[in-house]
């Protein structure tokens, strides 16, 4: 009699939500905190250059029809991820994952030459939603090899920013990742050195790199313009000026998103008590409220804002009503959408959107 072999099948446990205490346990574990408040931080989420690849995407999703293939995350966040994935986007790692004819988007963090050259092998169909800052340090790589220089890259190593700016000369570039690495690189012509960087670093580590490396190299060049973009630097002179009123600081962005991971870093530095990363609201412990009369909020720049929303739904939860928006700057800063995407929409007659940027928090979805 033949017998029948079963197959094991693993199937992903669910998620089981976890049991908060109540805002009545919270209160009554710090009975002497007095009047509880948030400190918002604004500005703070989408950038321009964000908000362009976003609707980069989803125009492509309503003008080509789904499936719209992206290569990498098209922002580091999940919840954009997920939602434009249940629109017909296909992430991939590799544009060999990509059906020959097939249209493929470049994330905003930018791609190599070789990437670029991948895709025309395959015959796809692209359109490159890199952040027009990135492009900017992509240019100056270029420019400042072909002119002989040795380029000092600063930034994380396997970040895709930093692969696609090292791509464009990489026989002309080292990476630094933090001020440590900066006391021992070596360099072939200290006389004909520049230094370029990530657009989403840490201002003031970029800087303590910086002086150290002119330390050993005083010839050292700087870019002709900030390289770190303004949305980093203006989230981050955010922080600095909340995190000293805070006890607790919660930064809503994904753990993938370098200048997500800074403000956290930002936070601690200048004197926060305590600092938190969270994607969603129910990631958020309530027991970090026990003590907390004022909580910081912010986000990082490719975080839509109904998830601060959310977070500040739950902190009202536990008694953090009170909030007071902190602004530190204006954003008016916009960017064409991808040429392609721009053929696209004049062709089909839609003026809907031509441009990325200026999503402000109020009509951020």
């Amino acid at each position: 009699m033949a017998t029948s072999t079963s197959i094991p099948v693993s199937l992903p446990m669910p998620r089981i939500p976890r049991t908060r205490r109540s805002p009545q346990e919270i209160a009554a574990a710090s009975p002497d905190v007095g009047e509880r408040k948030v400190l918002l931080a604004a500005p703070r989420g989408y950038c321009a250059g964000v908000d362009r690849a976003v609707v980069a995407v989803e125009k492509a999703l309503e003008h080509y029809g789904p499936p719209v293939y992206v290569r990498k995350q098209i922002v580091h966040n999940l919840h954009v991820v997920s939602e434009l994935e249940a629109r017909g986007a296909i992430f991939v790692e590799e544009t060999d994952e990509v059906p020959e004819g097939a249209l493929v988007v470049f994330s905003a963090h930018g791609v190599s030459p070789a990437v670029v050259q991948s895709a025309e092998d395959r015959g796809l169909q692209t359109i490159d939603a890199t952040c027009p800052l990135v492009t900017k340090v992509h240019r100056e790589a270029v420019r400042f090899a072909k002119n002989d220089y040795e380029i000092l890259l600063i930034g994380h190593e396997g970040h895709e920013e930093v692969e696609g700016t090292y791509g464009e000369a990489p026989e002309a570039t080292t990476i630094v990742n933090n001020p440590e690495e900066a006391d021992t690189v070596v360099v072939k012509n200290p006389d004909r050195l520049i230094w370029l960087s990530q657009t989403t670093l840490s201002v003031d580590e970029t800087m303590e790199t910086v002086r150290r490396l002119r330390d050993r190299f005083p010839n050292l060049q700087d870019p002709p313009s900030d390289d770190i973009c303004y949305a980093t630097t203006n989230r981050q002179v955010a922080i600095k000026t909340i995190a000293p009123q805070s006890d607790l600081v919660i930064v809503v962005g994904s753990s993938n998103s370098s200048n997500s991971v800074r403000l956290v870093e930002v936070s601690l530095d200048y004197g926060a008590k305590a600092a938190y990363r969270v994607d969603f609201a129910h990631e958020v412990d309530e027991s970090w409220f026990e003590g907390v009369s004022t909580v910081g909020v912010t986000s990082g720049a490719s975080v839509p804002d109904v998830l601060v929303q959310e977070v500040l739904a739950l902190l009202a939860e536990y008694g953090f009503a009170d909030v007071e928006e902190i602004t530190l700057a204006e954003e008016d800063i916009v960017f064409s959408l991808p040429k392609e995407i721009r053929g696209k929409l004049k062709e089909s007659g839609d003026d809907s959107r031509a441009l990325g940027g200026r999503r402000s928090p109020a009509n951020s979805n």
